[in-house]
């Protein structure tokens, strides 16, 4: 045991002080009685601390689950796509079908064009002056539906503002679609038929550009074309018009002379291959067996 013993060290552990001292405590509550002052006591947790609190998994187990079936339901069906669509083009390069991507322009494309892969080296430069012909085409209709608006403002009248936006809705892509894509593919695939096709419209095409340069005043309204006769009859009228319709004359002359070079380089060629010759006898085969 120690010097001191634990009754003269605690207070409290005398009984009567520790009554005294309750009694002290009870009156300094108000005179309240000792055994009402105590305080209530806190109920009991209903966990223990530092145990881990169990959150249902259940629900957030089975979103993943179907997120995870819906995403491989996807996969699925972007893979039978694909296989559907390979079986698709292996059946046309079978079928000899060529598939021609767009490509050009490349801002937005609306045609298939790629003169330095697909056509040979020794044609790519007609190609290319064939394919500045068919751009000089819708320069030369833009041109004319500007001048020709000019003359509208001036007094000519909405007629001829109409035929010139129908000359370039249409213009345009009939040469792409009856002259130049048939010229296209007889330069890739040396075809006597693309050939043949392209000559009797290229003709036509032509014959509308030397036709638009002059414009004579008949068949329509000729003031719809920025020719030099209406450029000269303008003048008179309006200066700014007839300016417009002289410079539209100088595109039309232009494109004359670019597509006429055009057709005589591609004639040359072709009667240089020999198709001349190989169309001739197939047009004697057709002849013989329908007399027949």
């Amino acid at each position: 045991m120690s010097a001191f013993d634990e009754d003269d060290v605690n207070p409290f552990s005398n009984p009567s002080v520790r009554k005294s001292e309750a009694d002290n405590y009870g009156t300094t509550l108000g005179g309240v009685p000792p055994a009402t002052s105590r305080l209530s006591p806190l109920p009991p947790e209903s966990y223990e601390r530092g145990a881990p609190i169990d959150i249902p998994l259940d629900t957030s187990a089975k979103s993943l689950k179907e997120k995870e079936k819906e995403l491989r339901q996807k996969e699925a069906e972007l893979q039978r796509r694909e296989e559907e669509l390979r079986r698709k083009e292996e059946a046309l390069a079978r079928s000899g079908v060529e598939i021609e991507e767009k490509n050009w322009p490349p801002f937005f494309p609306i045609i298939h064009h790629n003169i330095a892969k697909e056509i040979p080296i020794h044609l790519q430069h007609m190609q290319y002056v064939a394919f500045t012909t068919l751009l000089g085409l819708l320069l030369c209709l833009t041109w004319n539906v500007i001048a020709v608006t000019t003359a509208w403002i001036e007094g000519q009248g909405p007629i001829i503002w109409l035929l010139a936006i129908i000359y370039l809705i249409t213009g345009v892509p009939g040469a792409y679609y009856v002259w130049y894509r048939p010229l296209y593919r007889a330069m890739r695939t040396d075809s006597s038929f693309n050939f043949g096709w392209f000559f009797l419209f290229y003709s036509f095409h032509i014959a509308f550009c030397v036709f638009a340069a002059v414009a004579p005043p008949f068949m329509f309204e000729w003031n719809s074309l920025t020719g030099v006769m209406p450029a000269i009859s303008l003048s008179s009228y309006s200066a700014s018009a007839g300016i417009f319709y002289f410079i539209g004359f100088a595109f039309f002359c232009l494109e004359s002379l670019f597509s006429i070079w055009v057709i005589q380089q591609v004639l040359r060629h072709f009667r240089s291959s020999g198709k001349a010759e190989e169309i001739k006898h197939e047009a004697a085969k057709k002849a013989v067996a329908t007399a027949r």
